[in-house]
């Protein structure tokens, strides 16, 4: 593993991402001198939450699987997670309404799954489900240390036994197929194979090897940090700043200060000079590479995953079909993909996630009101530069009526939209083709082929975060951040 050369005694750390303080607990359990720099006045990124009139809105990411990468992250400066958040397991994880009028719950625990399944697909159904998830877990056990947990210098690096294993496994194959292999019934593939769109893919397109994520979601267990979901970056933030890092919130990295191939110190738009040993830069990939002041070097552009219109809200009102996370299927649910990803036009039959987290914690409202947020896949403003001034309170209007018309009476009353963000607003935050999602995992942005976290030209600098390995969620960038700290380490 090539790692960053010379002295690494003091390192500064830009954004306070989960990727930023991931990267900052490991480098301070390695003994390094950390300073961390955010703009925004308090740390969280795209796994943010805001307070206003009593309520607590999560703004960002609201699925927090594989836990075990916190308790990493805490471990390395002495810690342990329990002793910062109070993580709930959700059960069931989601449910899903389908438009033929059923319904299914995706439970973690394995007899709980098949019985939900046995009883709505029948005994058949039931004996794919086990087989299924036990591929998940085999796919899962073949990619975590080398795939998905380690630094790349150059594709050779997938060259070990492991690959084959993956390859034996139907890896390098599409997801839909392998997937139609175990199950038959469309409602259930679709509850093991919709998690392929935060990656930015189409599920029947999707590598096999991305089953990965049906893997955290539905045999790993989904969770929730009681407080909201900003609580896990204020715990790392304040986990640091116990360790020794020097946290500078409300402050902007303006450029880096180079002599050759190396940064030796960091400037913010206040016009402080911080003087470093290395740089990790876990920001939007687009601005680490503004701030460096160079343009990716690629025989292919960049593309980005489709990007989401997002309703935040609360109601007095509840409705029994609603857990936690709920997810409404539209029938026409394998002509969306195509709609969003290569067409830039908006679902012509939305599938929506309506997210509730009063469901487990009442807190985070007051009494007797729910706090609610609606989310539909959109195409980015690369596939579709759309009009979202114009059409964004249409498009608004348009999800309620159809939330109300798949069993959510009253809906467009009740839920009252106190923000609409689309994909415009999401380009206005920073989010490179208006998308919260960063860069596809296609075959050519996945593994050593995804920007790399080491970047030529710049002898001293580490990239962290969902634009580089390994991707996009909250577990890759938690990884991420540890792989960027390794590069510096040596560990």
């Amino acid at each position: 593993m090539r790692t960053v050369s010379g002295a690494t005694d003091r390192v500064v750390v830009v954004g306070a991402g989960l990727a930023g303080l991931s990267a900052t607990l490991h480098l301070l359990g390695a003994g390094r001198q950390v300073t961390l720099l955010e703009r925004d006045p308090r740390p969280g990124g795209r796994v943010g939450t805001e307070f206003a009139d009593g309520y607590t809105v999560d703004t960002g990411a609201s699925v927090l699987t594989m836990p075990e990468l916190l308790d990493e992250a805490f471990a390395a400066v002495g810690q342990k997670t329990a002793e910062r958040l109070t993580l709930v397991p959700l059960d069931p994880a989601y449910r899903a309404h389908f438009a033929d009028g059923s319904t299914l719950a995706v439970h973690t625990d394995a007899e709980a799954m098949e019985a939900e399944i046995r009883a709505a697909a029948g005994p058949a159904e039931a004996l794919g489900y086990r087989r299924l998830r036990q591929w998940l877990t085999d796919l899962y056990a073949v990619q975590k240390d080398h795939f998905i947990g380690g630094n790349f210098d150059s594709p050779l690096d997938l060259v070990r036994p492991e690959l084959a294993k993956l390859a034996a496994l139907g890896g390098f194959g599409r997801l839909g197929p392998r997937i139609a292999r175990f199950l038959s019934d469309d409602r259930v593939r679709r509850l093991f194979s919709f998690q392929s769109l935060y990656a930015g893919l189409d599920p029947q397109r999707a590598l096999g090897a991305y089953g990965v994520i049906s893997f955290m979601d539905t045999v790993g267990g989904v969770y929730y940090p009681l407080g909201g979901m900003g609580g896990i970056a204020r715990a790392m933030a304040d986990a640091a700043e116990q360790a020794g890092a020097s946290a500078r919130f409300g402050t902007q990295a303006a450029w880096l200060e180079r002599v050759g191939e190396r940064v030796r110190a960091v400037r913010t738009s206040q016009g402080e000079r911080i003087e470093c040993d290395a740089v990790v830069l876990a920001t939007e990939l687009t601005t680490a590479y503004q701030l460096l002041g160079i343009r990716p070097r690629r025989p292919l552009r960049l593309r980005f995953s489709p990007s989401a219109v997002v309703l935040y809200g609360d109601s007095a009102r509840s409705w029994d079909q609603l857990d936690h996370h709920t997810i409404f299927f539209g029938e026409r649910w394998h002509g969306t993909f195509s709609e969003i990803i290569h067409e830039g036009r908006l679902m012509s039959d939305p599938s929506l996630l309506v997210t509730r987290p009063t469901a487990t914690d009442p807190g985070l409202a007051p009494a007797g009101r729910q706090v609610l947020s609606v989310l539909a896949p959109a195409p980015n403003l690369h596939t579709g530069p759309l009009d979202w001034a114009r059409i964004g309170p249409a498009y608004r209007d348009e999800l309620l009526r159809t939330l109300a018309g798949r069993g959510l009476t009253g809906f467009a009353g009740e839920f009252r939209v106190r923000r609409l963000v689309t994909p415009q607003d999401w380009a206005e935050l920073g989010h490179a083709a208006g998308t919260p999602f960063s860069l596809a995992h296609t075959f050519a942005q996945t593994g050593p082929f995804r920007p790399a976290n080491l970047v030529r030209g710049a002898a001293n600098v580490v990239l962290a975060g969902c634009g580089t390995t390994p991707g996009v969620g909250i577990p890759p960038v938690l990884i991420s951040g540890r792989l960027a700290a390794a590069r510096i380490t040596g560990r």
